[in-house]
């Protein structure tokens, strides 16, 4: 017999009271569907667990806390309330929650604590409607990936750094010996985060300096001072010429620990500036900067780059026929189509609206036409319910470029939009220039 093989690959597990799951059940069903995931409603605390604990990594977790004051423990005595207490300890550890509570409960911070403290993915407030509640869980499913690599450059000696402690934390150590030529590294590996040795600065006051005043310093590149022995004044000129922290070296714990935390506010700011809020994609100022630095690397590795530009076929009767809300359902399943056929090393960006760009590591122009138009397949077969028992489905158009053919981020997007409109005008859901063209372009 063959095995099932789930609809959805990603769901919600649900653990709230009866009869909110009696009233909303179906709504929210029907708000996830269009988002591509499952949700699963639980009313007892054992089987919410045992769902949990039988999990294969794709799924979220939501407690409803109104529910404990309407479940009982499960236990020998039926007629105990559940506590709060008694069901945390009862979730499975190695999980993260996400939990629903009144304004009542959000206004107490004890609360508020001890759930961040007991494994808190987010928390909510109610009343909240079941397709903003859904909109959120999509959210958090996206923002469950790994974080992106953070580049530390460091000059001179650092000593007992764990570099294992830093892999773990995505943060990539690379090592530089000569002061007088770091502002060349830095500008050719941009990294986000330079420590220099109180040493180094002792002998060149000018480095932060230098790399500061570099218009094309990325702003939110931190350059922090490694500090060995105290030295007030040291670490006061420092700050006044251009470092932005100052850590000591002492305990190598404690620096991975710093710098850890460093590298995760970094990421923070990178996204705030660089992606996308509604689909957590790079936005049009992020690609920039990737693929500037994409173009650098394949030129010192002599690699080919294609470069791909897409745009969600009839957008406009999409928002008109069925409203702005559905069209943007649209752009976010697209967006996590699409990333599920990228590599490590390629980018994705929404451009803007309805437009995205792909660009392919290592491909050549009719390598990536392929790769696009399996995209473009995989999206035209997604099922949309417009309405109950109204199921549609959606295409795009794209249109493709290659490095070393086009030398630049600009040659590379004016190319590729040309194939995109050339796509456009010949019928739709297709990607140019052919494979044909492609093969004889390359």
């Amino acid at each position: 017999m063959a095995s099932h093989v789930p609809l959805y690959k990603y769901r919600a597990l649900l653990l709230s009271q009866n009869f909110f799951i009696k009233d909303n059940q179906a709504e929210l069903r029907l708000h996830a569907h269009k988002y591509d995931f499952d949700m699963a409603f639980f009313s007892e605390v054992s089987q919410f667990v045992a769902a949990v604990e039988g999990d294969t990594g794709n799924g979220l977790f939501v407690i409803d806390l109104d529910a404990l004051h309407n479940m009982q423990s499960d236990m020998q005595d039926s007629r105990k309330t559940l506590m709060l207490g008694e069901l945390l300890e009862r979730l499975p550890p190695g999980k993260e929650y996400v939990y629903l509570q009144s304004s009542r409960q959000g206004g107490r911070f004890l609360l508020q604590q001890k759930l961040v403290d007991s494994h808190c993915l987010a928390y909510a407030e109610k009343p909240i409607a079941n397709d903003v509640l859904v909109d959120k869980l999509f959210n958090l499913f996206v923002q469950q990936k790994r974080g992106d690599l953070v580049r530390l450059m460091h000059l001179g000696a650092v000593d007992g750094l764990d570099d294992a402690c830093l892999q773990r934390a995505r943060i990539e150590l690379i090592s530089h010996d000569q002061a007088q030529t770091l502002h060349l590294r830095v500008r050719e590996l941009q990294p986000d985060l330079v420590l220099i040795g109180d040493a180094e600065f002792a002998r060149i006051d000018s480095l932060a300096r230098v790399l500061r005043k570099n218009i094309e310093a990325d702003p939110v590149r931190e350059i922090v001072l490694l500090q060995h022995k105290p030295d007030a004044a040291l670490m006061q000129h420092a700050l006044a010429s251009g470092f932005d922290a100052v850590l000591p070296a002492g305990d190598p714990d404690l620096l991975c620990a710093q710098l850890v935390n460093r590298a995760s506010k970094i990421r923070t700011a990178k996204d705030l500036i660089a992606k996308d809020r509604a689909t957590g994609l790079l936005n049009k100022i992020g690609l920039q900067k990737k693929v500037q630095e994409l173009i650098r690397q394949a030129a010192r590795e002599e690699r080919p780059l294609a470069f791909g530009v897409i745009d969600i076929d009839k957008f406009k009767t999409i928002n008109d026929t069925w409203g702005h809300y559905f069209g943007d359902i649209v752009i976010k399943r697209l967006a996590v189509c699409l990333a599920s056929h990228l590599g490590e090393r390629d980018l994705l960006s929404r451009f803007g609206g309805e437009e995205f760009v792909i660009v392919f590591w290592d491909c050549t122009l009719e390598q990536g036409w392929s790769k696009l138009d399996a995209m473009r397949r995989a999206f035209g077969s997604l099922p949309f319910e417009v309405r109950p028992g109204d199921v549609r489905k959606f295409s795009f158009s794209g249109g493709m470029a290659a490095y070393p053919a086009c030398q630049t981020e600009n040659a590379l997007f004016l190319r590729a939009d040309g194939m995109l409109y050339e796509a456009k005008q010949g019928g739709r859901d297709r990607i140019c220039p052919p494979p044909a063209s492609a093969a004889a372009a390359a």
